[in-house]
């Protein structure tokens, strides 16, 4: 039975990942080059207009390209806003956190791409969350990288379609993995996604169980570092403002680097997710590698980056270039 499950999961990921150089086919850097050669300046802009403004933009927009792609396929579906006849994917529990700054920053680039004549309702809204993800990734310390780009928008956003899309902080190895192999992603690709919590915050409800009620034995996760609890129950109390957010990275929060590696080292990952990417001795090797080497976790991110930029990529009648981001043509 399990050996069942094991072959039908490699034809699972064999048939998503067929389909995926299939869609992405028509995916290529300089798509723009005649029709708005200078999207990724304007974008750039707008990006980093948003930046001067609020830190946010940072992790707000890297979160919410993740969570676009994960349900339903990179295209812009998670900005769409519910109407009276459907809730859209937004408003689904897992994507209430999502921060306003990250939807804005698109809505702002989207506007000041259609300021220009030439550019004008042709550029889809997921190619622009693409190149500002590529953009905040840069501004706060990470790789460059040239973004694919050719992507039409989703034609749906239902809440009901982000059920059990998206990974949960309480994973274990085998459900992170299950999960990224579902999109074609491996699990070195997984670890490297995983890095970007080396930017951004996270509600005190989504780990609190590692601090006060882990188990009837131990009420702190023993994977914690027993310092970095203590700070945690701090910033942390029971009943505490709901409201309330920490940096995820207690050491270097507003930069994007290998640091996210070398916390899991000291038992600073934040979500059991984080941790059993070091406590796994399937993923612990490579948590080393990159937690050493900045030049190979680069390289392994932008891999992985440009990969998730595949995933579910809309052509054809499966979908358009939507006149305004938060709603369908």
């Amino acid at each position: 039975m399990g050996r069942l499950n094991l072959l039908m999961l490699l034809v699972l990921s064999f048939i998503v990942v067929l389909m995926a150089n299939l869609a992405s086919a028509q995916l290529r850097s300089n798509y723009y080059a005649n029709t708005c050669p200078n999207v990724e300046s304007i974008v750039r802009n707008v990006v980093n207009q948003k930046f001067q403004q609020t830190f946010v933009t940072i992790p707000a927009v890297l979160r919410l390209f993740f969570h676009d792609c994960f349900v339903e396929g990179c295209d812009a579906s998670v900005i769409v806003s519910s109407t009276p006849g459907n809730t859209a994917e937004k408003d689904h529990p897992d994507n209430l956190s999502l921060a306003g700054d990250g939807f804005d920053t698109v809505i702002k680039a989207k506007a000041a791409i259609d300021s220009n004549s030439r550019c004008r309702n042709k550029v889809s809204c997921a190619d622009i969350l693409a190149l500002a993800t590529r953009d905040v990734i840069q501004l706060s310390g990470g790789p460059w990288y040239p973004v694919e780009l050719g992507r039409l928008d989703g034609l749906t956003s239902k809440a009901s379609n982000v059920e059990g899309k998206l990974p949960k902080p309480t994973f274990n190895l085998n459900q992170l993995n299950a999960m990224f192999a579902s999109h074609g992603l491996t699990q070195a690709d997984m670890i490297a996604l995983s890095a970007a919590h080396s930017v951004g915050f996270s509600h005190c409800s989504k780990f609190s169980n590692r601090i006060y009620n882990f188990s009837p034995q131990s009420p702190i996760d023993p994977t914690l570092n027993k310092q970095y609890a203590a700070q945690l129950r701090g910033m942390c109390p029971r009943n505490v403002d709901p409201r309330i957010a920490i940096n995820m990275d207690p050491k270097t929060p507003r930069t994007f680097d290998n640091n996210y590696f070398k916390n899991l080292q000291q038992g600073m990952g934040l979500f059991t997710s984080d941790q059993v990417l070091y406590t796994d001795r399937r993923s612990k090797g490579t948590v080393d590698l990159w937690a050493s080497n900045t030049k190979s976790f680069n390289s392994a991110f932008v891999t992985a980056m440009t990969k998730l930029g595949r995933v579910g990529v809309k052509t054809g009648r499966n979908g358009n270039i939507r006149f305004d981001c938060g709603r369908m043509n």
